[in-house]
């Protein structure tokens, strides 16, 4: 092979999948061993992570992507991409719009959260104890981040967002039965006792916060998290810019035509 064809060759490096004409191997698995074979979620963590879960790892990490689908068209995620479905585009640019509005603040609590996790993770590392790692994890995250502790609180669902406790029960259950640790099931209920503790009041693990635990729990690395609820997300993008496309509508705004945003009248400084 000369240089220059040995140059093109490596231009990009994958150890994720080996194709050439007539043979598809996914990070050393041929791909017609693993068609009915193996489940999405396996074939997710195969992609992400080189290697194929157990049948149990994957239905833990299925549960938080099935658990993540949807918040309705006022999250505007989803409100995006049906204002967009009525613009003329297509259902990939319609599921494009809505994944592009997953950002920090919507979207990434699940990323921070799983950090927040891994630094509580740490400090008990040092034998500082639960309870005395969670308060200065929480201290150290509102130092850098704010008051407001990414995975706890809802604006909708108080005191309880429906999905986290049926989200923990899940990692509890994969616990008692070794599929993982259970420690960080332990740190995010400390984290919300904790925060509940702070402001005397109980507050509510969302939806981000429990899957991040599942996450953590799984081994997977805080920026996966984002990445694998926009995953999750993209199936509700999807289902909304399709039943959007189904019912119709021109141009379709924030807001119906006849409520027109608030005028402000600019101050000008001399």
């Amino acid at each position: 092979m000369s240089e220059d064809a040995e140059a093109v060759r490596r231009w990009w490096r994958t150890s994720i999948i080996d194709m050439e004409p007539g043979r598809i191997s996914f990070c050393g698995h041929p791909i017609e061993s693993l068609i009915g074979n193996i489940s999405f979620g396996q074939m997710i963590w195969l992609m992400t992570r080189g290697e194929l879960p157990s049948p149990a790892e994957a239905a833990l990490l299925e549960c938080a992507l099935v658990a993540g689908v949807d918040h309705g068209p006022q999250a505007p995620s989803i409100a995006a991409a049906r204002m967009a479905a009525t613009c003329g585009v297509g259902l990939n640019n319609v599921m494009a719009t809505g994944v592009n509005m997953l950002g920090d603040v919507h979207g990434g609590a699940g990323e921070q959260c799983a950090e927040l996790y891994l630094d509580i993770a740490h400090r008990l590392e040092a034998e500082a104890g639960l309870d005395t790692s969670t308060r200065e994890g929480i201290a150290a995250w509102r130092e850098k981040h704010g008051k407001i502790v990414s995975g706890f609180g809802h604006r909708f669902h108080k005191p309880v967002d429906p999905r986290a406790p049926r989200l923990m029960e899940l990692v509890r259950s994969a616990a008692e039965n070794g599929v993982v640790s259970g420690q960080f099931a332990d740190i995010g209920e400390a984290v919300q006792a904790e925060i509940g503790s702070q402001r005397g009041t109980p507050i509510a693990m969302n939806i981000d916060g429990a899957t991040a635990v599942i996450f953590c729990e799984l081994g997977f690395p805080p920026p996966l998290s984002r990445g694998l609820f926009c995953l999750s997300r993209s199936v509700g993008v999807l289902a909304h810019g399709w039943e959007q496309m189904k019912q119709g509508g021109r141009n379709k705004g924030p807001m119906p035509p006849k409520y027109l945003p608030e005028y402000e009248e600019k101050e000008l400084n001399e």
